[in-house]
Formats: C-alpha cells, sequence, structure tokens
C-alpha cells in the first residue's frame, strides 16, 4: 500500500506586537549649528525699529518725559551727577591751541565729547555710584512697566503709579542682570588680555596683533550670542509670577534659529544713540559751551527711556510671530 505524503504543516508566524512609531523631536541647543527655519514673518528692520519706539514714546510723550525728570531730579540729588571733576570751558581753551581753522573746532568738539562719554557714569564716591546703580535698576523697572501698560491700551497712568507698582520684581530682575554679568565675562577677558598684550609690547609683528585681535573678537561674539537672548530675559522677568530661570528658558526659545539676526539689530542701538548724541552735542559744544554738560547730562537720562523702548518694541516683535 502506498504511503500518503503528508504534507506538514505550515508553522505559524508569530506576531510580534508592532509597536507605535514616534517622530524624535529634535532638542535645541544653543551652541549646535541648527538648519535653518523660515519664519512666516519676518523680524523689521532697525529703521521700523526706531520708528516704531520713536512713535511709542511721542505718543506718551508726558509720561515718559515725568519719568525721566524724577529720575534727573534723584540723579542731581543722590549722585550728583553734574559734580564731574571735567571743565569743559578750560578743556575747550587747551583744544583750541592744538586744532586749529574749522576742522580744528570739529576735532577739539569731537574729543570733547568722547572725554564726557567716557566720564558718565562715573559717580563722585563709592556711594554715590551705588545710588546710581539703585536708581538705574528702579527706573528701569518703571519704564517696563509704563511700555507694558502703554502698548497694552492703559494710557490712563500716572508718574507715581510706575514707580508704586513697577519695581515689584526687583530681586527678580537683579538675578537676571548677575546672569548677564557672567556672560559677559569673556568680553571682559578678551578686552583685557586684548589690552595688556598691546601695552606691554608682548605682541610686536603685525601677524601676532592680529591674532590676538581675533581672540578678543571672537570672545565678543560669544558674549553677544548668550546676550541675544539674556536681554529679552529682563522683560518677560517682570511678569506676574515669573522666576529667573523660567524666564532665561523662555528668552532662549524666544530668539530660537534667529539670534544673529537679533544680534545685529541690538548692535544697532549704542551706535543710533552715539550717532544722535553728536549730532545734538557737537553744535553746543562749539557755539554754546556752557549748556554743553547739562545737554550732556539730559541726553544721558532720556538715553535710558530710549534703550527700554527700543528693546521692548523688539521683544514685542519677537512675541508676536
Amino acid at each position: 500500500m502506498a504511503k500518503k505524503s503528508v504534507k506538514a504543516a505550515p508553522k505559524q508566524k508569530t506576531v510580534q506586537a508592532v509597536k507605535p512609531r514616534r517622530l524624535k523631536g529634535s532638542k535645541y541647543k544653543a551652541f549646535r549649528l541648527q538648519k535653518r527655519i523660515k519664519h512666516p514673518l519676518r523680524l523689521p528692520n532697525i529703521w521700523q525699529l526706531s520708528k516704531a519706539s520713536g512713535l511709542v514714546l511721542w505718543n506718551n510723550k508726558r509720561l515718559f518725559i515725568g519719568i525721566t525728570l524724577v529720575y534727573g531730579l534723584l540723579n542731581l540729588i543722590l549722585v550728583q551727577g553734574l559734580a564731574g571733576n571735567t571743565n569743559i570751558g578750560s578743556l575747550k581753551h587747551e583744544l583750541s591751541q592744538v586744532f586749529t581753522g574749522h576742522l580744528g573746532s570739529l576735532a577739539s568738539g569731537l574729543s570733547i565729547f568722547i572725554v564726557l562719554v567716557g566720564s558718565a557714569g562715573n559717580g563722585s564716591s563709592q556711594t554715590a555710584g551705588a545710588y546710581q546703580l539703585f536708581l538705574g535698576l528702579v527706573v528701569s523697572l518703571a519704564i517696563i512697566w509704563s511700555l507694558r501698560q502703554v502698548l497694552a491700551g492703559n494710557t490712563a497712568i500716572r508718574i507715581r503709579d510706575t514707580y508704586y507698582r513697577g519695581v515689584y520684581p526687583l530681586v527678580p530682575f537683579i538675578l537676571v542682570l548677575l546672569v548677564i554679568g557672567l556672560q559677559l565675562l569673556p568680553l571682559v577677558i578678551g578686552s583685557s588680555l586684548y589690552s595688556t598684550v598691546i601695552t606691554n609690547g608682548i605682541a610686536v609683528h603685525a601677524i601676532e596683533k592680529l591674532l590676538w585681535a581675533v581672540v578678543f573678537l571672537l570672545l565678543a561674539l560669544l558674549s553677544f550670542y548668550m546676550l541675544s537672548s539674556s536681554l529679552f530675559a529682563l522683560y518677560i522677568v517682570t511678569l506676574p509670577d515669573m522666576t529667573p530661570l523660567k524666564a532665561l528658558r523662555s528668552a532662549r526659545e524666544l530668539v530660537r534659529y534667529r539670534r544673529w539676526s537679533v544680534v545685529r539689530k541690538i548692535i544697532w542701538l549704542p551706535i543710533a544713540l552715539l550717532l544722535i548724541a553728536i549730532i545734538i552735542m557737537l553744535p553746543i559744544i562749539i557755539w554754546i559751551t556752557p549748556l554743553a554738560q547739562w545737554t550732556f547730562f539730559i541726553l544721558t537720562m532720556f538715553s535710558l527711556t530710549a534703550i527700554h523702548a527700543y528693546m521692548y518694541t523688539l521683544y514685542r516683535e519677537l512675541l508676536n510671530e
């Protein structure tokens, strides 16, 4: 009898449980090159930012002039901002003997302006310097609170309200400033190294000086890179129930993928302020010398308001994207 071929039963394949696929989220790291991402809206250029911040100050000029006048008055009383040792009249007379002609008067005016800029912020004593620092913190908080209220549509605020209600986040504000101070260390180290090398004649040849200049530039760029986010933490930390660490993280996310664009807009600010100050101060130094120190003092007081108006406008533009 023929044997029937018995087919082996097919082996059943064991079906393994398939895990759901998950997309791996990309983690953002500050010092790693990231893929360029196009945002739906572009940041306004420096002219648009300057115009927008100027309009905010102009439309609410009574409020911000009042805040600045209080700042100036307290500065005169506590810090004695005009009690410097710079005698502009005698300095101008000495420089007129060195520089002659129309170009000479322009050169002497620029030299006096540089001296005034170098002496700005130098108190007559350590106590005056401490008062000046404290006043700068208080007025900064008052200006930031005023900008937030004004841009939110609340224009019916008084000058005393800005100082009463705007100063409450003083401690978190100082903590963020300490972090900013640490981030300035590369710039300070690079500057001191470069000045030491050049002054003491350690770098003699042009190539050596160029290499040290490159080292200073790289350290300065590192500081600017970190500051481009931390500066906005000063405005974030003034929000209710906001901690310094949370503000720093939020600021880092705010400039994500566009940090260098923000750096360019921040660097423009001191350049613009210096140009405006030169345009205003040079004619006064040359032709109305007795008013030069008073005018420079007023410009110094208003510069703090202008800085916060520009930076807060840039901060809001980053939020809107």
